[in-house]
């Protein structure tokens, strides 16, 4: 076989060899679902960092998971949450008749807590424009605290019109600014106990006689992944959150939940309903979702509190030169399964020239776990002991640094400048001792020679 015949034949075989190999999965890697959603953010509510996304960052209509934002306003603006609020007529403004509403009535004395549930259960518009008249005066200046929170959170694609997600051209978000929202909301129990209640009787008010059934008013949620262990619709793990819809949103669900201490937040927007369909695909493919997390993923403890993580060298003590450094809390983050602490990166960030006396706690550090650039989180770094000071080494380092501070510079400036002076008076006085001298030796000669001249003369 010739050179060029060969050359051509193993050409052919590593072209071959490539194919087989590009085309071949790599062990234990992670297949994504086919999500049937115009926009898709989950997350790991702890760190924040996406485990899927879908168009994320696209403007889209949120329909009613406002009443998200909206219920976060409420409960950071109010303190009392049991403080009675009237129903007003201009409450029910621009809520269509088939609109959703709680069933709440003008003149109702109705408690903040059980406006939020009228809110986030049934997704009652008027309790949207009652809350915000509450808090804010009128819903317009409500909703310019809505936008605020939202700059405050970090989203960078949303602006809001109103507090209840009915539509507007002007009023939108993305997935992944909803799901900051939904992060931030879910840290609030009360918030987080609302939008986990299937089902709720609200307190017995002076309008109780009017509704429908004569009596206090009996909430269901929305949210048929919490509405009823019997549905098909249910999972077991899920916290919430909120459902939405409207004609140009399509179907949209944010939905937590919870399994083995692994929390995720999903947003799914721009669902369809298909045909014959009792429920539209949210339900069924949000549940997909956490099923393929939970399958592949895991909450792991990256980092343990009082983990020991590394010496320093310590200065001023005759104690100890080395000082053990310890995580200051856990470090938890939702990760590939078969991922472990070592395949991530670790950054500490220590305090320089660390001198003693230090106590047992004392923050020295942060220690950041990153992978691809990306941080899954920090931990302070903490003094694991109490270390003493050794009195003569510290005067031996007030010492050591003195002599490199600004003002022993100055000091010896001024020294120098003065020695300089002294020996510029001291060669000037010099210097004229030498010329009297020379002057007084000069006159002494003048009257020698005045006085040998006198002798001759006589002579």
């Amino acid at each position: 076989m010739t050179f060029p015949a060969l050359r051509r034949r193993l050409a052919a075989f590593f072209v071959v060899l490539l194919c087989v190999l590009a085309l071949t999965p790599a062990a234990g890697a992670i297949e994504y679902p086919d999500i049937q959603a115009t926009a898709v953010y989950l997350g790991d509510p702890n760190t924040g960092l996406p485990l899927y996304e879908k168009n994320a960052e696209e403007k889209r209509y949120p329909a009613s998971t406002t009443k998200i934002m909206t219920a976060l306003i409420v409960l950071e603006n109010v303190t009392d949450l049991n403080q009675k609020v009237t129903v007003l007529e201009e409450d029910f403004n621009g809520v269509p008749a088939d609109g959703s509403k709680a069933g709440f009535i003008v003149g109702e004395e109705v408690p903040v807590l059980d406006l939020l549930y009228g809110l986030m259960l049934p997704s009652g518009n008027e309790a949207a424009n009652t809350l915000a008249r509450f808090v804010a005066g009128s819903v317009p200046e409500f909703v310019e605290k809505m936008n605020a929170r939202a700059i405050d959170l970090g989203c960078t694609g949303t602006h809001f019109v109103n507090a209840n997600g009915l539509h507007d051209d002007n009023h939108y978000t993305t997935a992944h600014d909803l799901f900051r929202i939904t992060q931030e909301a879910m840290k609030n129990e009360t918030f987080a106990d609302i939008v986990s209640t299937a089902q709720k009787n609200l307190t017995p008010t002076n309008k109780a006689a009017e509704h429908p059934n004569g009596k206090n008013l009996y909430l269901l949620t929305t949210n048929q992944l919490i509405l009823s262990r019997n549905s098909p619709y249910f999972y077991a793990y899920a916290r919430g959150v909120k459902t939405g819809h409207t004609s140009q949103a399509g179907y949209c669900l944010v939905a937590a939940a919870e399994k083995s201490k692994a929390p995720l937040i999903s947003v799914m927007l721009g669902c369809e309903q298909p045909a014959g369909q009792p429920q539209p695909l949210t339900y069924s493919e949000t549940k997909k979702l956490f099923n393929w997390v939970y399958e592949n993923y895991q909450s792991k403890t990256l980092i343990e509190e009082g983990q020991e993580i590394q010496e320093v060298p310590i200065r001023l003590s005759t104690e100890a030169d080395k000082l053990v450094l310890v995580a200051g809390g856990d470090l938890s983050a939702t990760v590939p399964k078969d991922m472990t602490a070592s395949d991530f990166e670790w950054n500490a960030s220590i305090k320089e020239n660390i001198v003693a006396p230090i106590t047992k706690g004392d923050k020295l550090g942060t220690l950041t776990l990153s992978l691809n650039g990306v941080s899954y989180g920090s931990v302070d770094l903490l003094a694991l002991s109490d270390i003493s000071m050794s009195e003569v080494l510290y005067y031996a380092y007030l010492l050591e640094n003195f002599f490199s501070t600004p003002l022993f510079k100055v000091i010896l400036v001024v020294i120098l400048l003065l020695f300089a002076l002294y020996i510029t008076v001291y060669m000037l006085r010099i210097r004229r001792k030498r010329q009297k001298r020379r002057q007084m030796m000069r006159s002494k000669y003048a009257r020698m020679e005045q006085y040998d001249k006198n002798q001759h003369h006589r002579d």
